[in-house]
């Protein structure tokens, strides 16, 4: 018999508390640093593993010690329960329901520790002075509260906290160990040194997110950590405490303070002064504030000469800077580099559809007015799951580029003169794809020959853009300066002068080059989802017939669910997710062919499919509800009236999912 899950969650906080109070964390880390060098000394190749580990700690007594004192008893663990216990003012919520690790089939990876590497070791001890959710009140037993989720990046390496109860000090506690390996030149078969170490000037990027109980994510905090100063620590030790600032119009207002701890695993043999790291970190921050400086003076000279080539263009889109999510202008060509996705997507065209069931967000202002343009870099975008049209489009185009496309970022209107961005893609022969990133719609480019007489009939645009300023990529700047920014009459020939002005490619590499954007973090891999697609349409499915069973009750209707045909609507269902992944039309016709077969002669079968990018089953239903046909199905009225519904949850990388549901019913009808 399986405990409830608030059980488990204050079982797991007795132990938490135990292992605190015993200080065991501090007694393993000491024999992993131990078995660090003695493992160092003896071989190149051999690897840390976890039996190793737990041999090592058994041989210095500190199992038994911790089993010894793992001792709870039913009678210790009411006393826990007692809602008239003096909590501790740390304590966190152990009503906090993670119902999403149910549905989680991607067990955690227990990777070897390698002792031919050094690694740093990112310890987070906890967090205060979150003012803003001072007020913060416990959720219900078996209810989701809001959360806080860190989520780190360094060096290709992606890592995320488990979800704590948003509170003024929150129990973030959580500890991730960052591989320090510089797989170029000589350094890629040894360990790395302390001069190395003190090259790497890749920062730590801290997202911190805030999940309502809705399940909606809002960003918090972006923070880069330059973590080298702990190269002049006693022991490769440093604690500090990390001031997390808001992000848009609210950058300067601080959001919360988390403590930390820094660890060189092994202990690097040669300790830094505090002066030589203040001079390189020095040095590498002039570097590039003179390239930014004599950046901006090019481009300001370039624009002049862009605006004298014809007065309207001071009304064209050319997109030159952007600001990021802490408010900083960066050059549009920085949010770009070519991203492979590994085995996560296998062509451009299922790309696209993962990008398009990413949220679409609009940027908010506090108050009123219209809110400020805001970029987000790659990881803030991913973490977050959702973003403006602008995050998509860079996602987009940087996947592109790693297929190998010639992809560029379109700056321009849509047809009601709104502004927006998309993709496009320019082929060997000059053929020119348009891809809608929040759609995953491709659209083929025509161009219209205005000259051409009346007689000559002319191809009908199916795209939704009118206007177009610049495109452009981690390599190239155009802008356009044609007669007319028309999209329908644009020429995409970018290498003639005389219609798209290009930036300097040295220009644009002084900038954007690996050595130039040392402290601006590259575009984070992609991870896989780690959601069950089984388990998680199971679940939402039997949410949903709960609603509907509920609504038919208040009119007085019984609910009789036909689980034949919720089946049948399975093939259907699969069908428009491969359309909509491929562009292909395929497996309809049976589909047909099985409704037919299952509607006896007299009856009458409806169907109604949705899609959403989200899995919260009461907002679905309510937006369901919100279509006629779908509440007709609902709330059927007549003879032999049976119900069917099916929900299929597509999974694609990070936690974006397509959620397909499809409500039917067949009745005898009277006439």
């Amino acid at each position: 018999m399986s405990l409830p899950p608030e059980k488990v969650a204050e079982l797991k906080q007795i132990i938490h508390n135990q292992l605190n109070q015993m200080d065991v964390h501090n007694k393993i880390q000491e024999v992993l640093t131990e078995s660090f060098h003695e493992k160092g000394r003896d071989t190149d190749k051999d690897q840390i593993g976890e039996q190793e580990i737990l041999q090592a700690l058994r041989e210095k007594g500190i199992v038994d010690d911790i089993m010894q004192q793992l001792q709870i008893s039913e009678g210790q663990l009411e006393e826990e329960r007692s809602p008239w216990q003096q909590r501790p003012p740390r304590k966190p919520a152990t009503h906090h329901v993670d119902k999403d690790g149910i549905l989680q089939s991607v067990p955690l990876n227990k990777a070897n520790v390698d002792p031919t590497r050094r690694y740093l070791y990112f310890q987070i001890i906890g967090g205060k002075a979150f003012l803003e959710h001072l007020q913060e009140g416990e959720a219900l037993p078996g209810y989701r509260c809001s959360t806080f989720t860190l989520h780190l990046y360094f060096r290709g390496q992606r890592f995320k906290s488990r979800p704590v109860p948003c509170a003024c000090e929150p129990d973030l506690k959580e500890g991730f160990l960052l591989e320090l390996h510089n797989p170029k030149g000589g350094d890629a078969s040894r360990m790395a040194e302390t001069s190395t170490l003190l090259s790497m000037s890749d920062p730590i990027h801290l997202v911190l997110l805030k999940t309502d109980a809705a399940g909606d994510t809002t960003l918090l905090s972006s923070h880069l950590l330059d973590w080298r100063t702990v190269l002049s620590c006693d022991y490769g030790r440093q604690s500090m405490s990390i001031e997390l600032m808001g992000v848009g119009d609210e950058n300067k207002v601080p959001v919360g303070i988390i403590d930390v701890k820094l660890e060189i695993l092994p202990i690097p043999e040669q300790i830094l002064t505090t002066e030589v790291i203040t001079t390189q970190v020095n040095l590498e921050r002039s570097r590039i504030s003179e390239r930014e400086r004599l950046f901006l003076v090019y481009a300001k000279q370039w624009w002049k000469e862009y605006l004298q080539i014809r007065e309207t263009h001071q009304r064209r889109l050319v997109k030159i800077f952007a600001q990021d999510e802490n408010g900083v202008n960066r050059f549009v060509c920085l949010f770009l580099k070519p991203l492979r996705a590994g085995r996560l997507l296998d062509t451009p065209r299922q790309a696209a559809r993962f990008v398009s069931v990413i949220g679409f967000e609009r940027s908010s202002a506090v108050g009123g007015g219209q809110p400020k343009e805001q970029w987000s870099t790659a990881h803030v975008f991913l973490c977050k799951n959702r973003g403006d049209c602008e995050d998509h489009s860079v996602l987009l185009c940087n996947l592109l580029l790693g297929f190998g496309l010639n992809a560029y970022v379109c700056v321009g209107t849509k047809v009601k003169g709104a502004a927006h961005t998309w993709v496009a893609t320019i082929g060997p022969d000059g053929l020119v794809t348009f891809w809608e990133s929040l759609t995953g719609h491709r659209y083929i480019h025509q161009p219209v020959n205005p000259d051409d007489p009346p007689s000559v009939q002319q191809p009908r645009p199916q795209y939704p853009y009118r206007t177009l300023g610049c495109i452009f990529n981690h390599q190239s700047f155009y802008a356009n300066s044609q007669p007319s920014d028309n999209v329908d009459v644009c020429s995409f020939d970018v290498h003639d002068e005389s219609l798209w002005k290009a930036m300097s490619p040295d220009a644009i590499k002084s900038i954007c080059g690996s050595s130039s954007q040392s402290l601006w973090p590259h575009p984070a891999p992609l991870i896989p989802n780690p959601l069950d697609a089984s388990l998680a349409s199971n679940d939402m499915e039997l949410q949903i017939r709960a609603l509907v069973d509920d609504h038919r009750k208040d009119f007085g209707l019984t609910t009789v669910w036909d689980e034949e045909l919720s089946y049948l609507l399975n093939q259907a269902l699969a069908s428009y997710e491969l359309e909509r992944a491929t562009g292909i039309s395929a497996g309809n016709e049976e589909f047909q062919h099985a409704i037919r077969r299952a509607i006896p002669d007299g009856h009458t079968f409806k169907g109604f499919p949705i899609q959403f990018v989200h899995r919260n089953a009461k907002r679905a239903f309510s937006t369901c509800m919100r279509s006629q046909v779908c509440e007709e199905i609902v709330c059927c009225r007549g003879d032999h009236v049976r119900l069917g519904l099916r929900v299929r949850v597509f999974c694609y990388p990070e936690s974006a999912c397509a959620v397909w549901i499809m409500f039917a019913c067949k009745y005898k009808s009277v006439l």
